[in-house]
């Protein structure tokens, strides 16, 4: 199972890239495990996580050819 992977602003400049996919992940959980544990600075920072463009708050379960987008802090008035 693959997914795409999608990332904006601080979270960028963290990973390096923009966009990419992955594979063997089953949950929004397994995936933010897996992020940090391939880039240690996203367990200090705080982002939503959206699935196929709607926002999730809690774990959930992925399928083939998802996109997951993590997005940084929104800020503005």
């Amino acid at each position: 199972m693959e997914i795409t992977i999608l990332v904006f602003g601080q979270i960028k400049e963290i990973t390096g890239i923009a966009a990419w996919q992955i594979s063997g992940i089953k949950s929004t959980e397994e995936l933010a495990a897996k992020l940090v544990m391939q880039f240690p600075e996203l367990a200090l920072m705080k982002y939503a996580m959206a699935v196929n463009k709607i926002l999730i708050q809690t774990d959930t379960e992925l399928n083939e050819n998802d996109t997951v987008a993590l997005l940084p802090p929104f800020s503005g008035g």
